[in-house]
């Protein structure tokens, strides 16, 4: 008897030398893509009927007596963008002799602003407007107010990329 063959053994297959693993480190020169931009979204839409409002500056202001206290010549917002006043060419002869004073937007009443030649009333008389300090550009604001009180508006100082 001859002793028995060992059973063959199985060759184990060749390993193939995996392909390197893609590097993740960004090179300092590798371009990044930018994020996506922002989509703008569509303006909102608001329609106004014609007779519900009107432009105001140029009509005339009364008082509630019915006295003339002169046209609006402009509105005066604060940095926080909210109305404050509207500045009133106030007395005078076809602009001679006129000066510009600012009321409180509050003591105005718009009963029908529709019709142009409505006029605004405010809550002042002749004689409150006549001695309320005159508007001048550049210069501290008095708003003159139908309540009688003095508030001044308060705002933290400018920073140099606001000015």
């Amino acid at each position: 008897m001859q002793p028995a063959a060992p059973p063959p053994v199985a060759s184990a297959p060749e390993k193939q030398p995996s392909p390197p693993a893609p590097q993740t480190a960004s090179k300092p020169d590798a371009a990044v893509p930018a994020p996506p931009a922002p989509v703008a979204k569509p303006p909102s839409v608001t329609v106004i009927d014609a007779f519900d409002a009107k432009g105001i500056l140029g009509r005339d202001v009364r008082s509630p007596a019915s006295e003339n206290m002169g046209r609006i010549a402009d509105v005066v917002v604060d940095r926080a963008g909210q109305i404050r006043g509207a500045v009133i060419d106030f007395g005078g002869f076809l602009g001679v002799g006129s000066r510009k004073i600012v009321v409180d937007w509050g003591a105005l009443h718009f009963w029908n602003v529709a019709d142009k030649t409505a006029s605004i009333t405010l809550d002042l008389t002749r004689e409150q407007v006549r001695a309320a300090p005159e508007y001048k550009d550049d210069q501290p604001i008095v708003v003159l107010g139908a309540s009688g009180t003095l508030t001044p508006l308060r705002f933290p100082p400018l920073t140099m990329q606001e000015r």
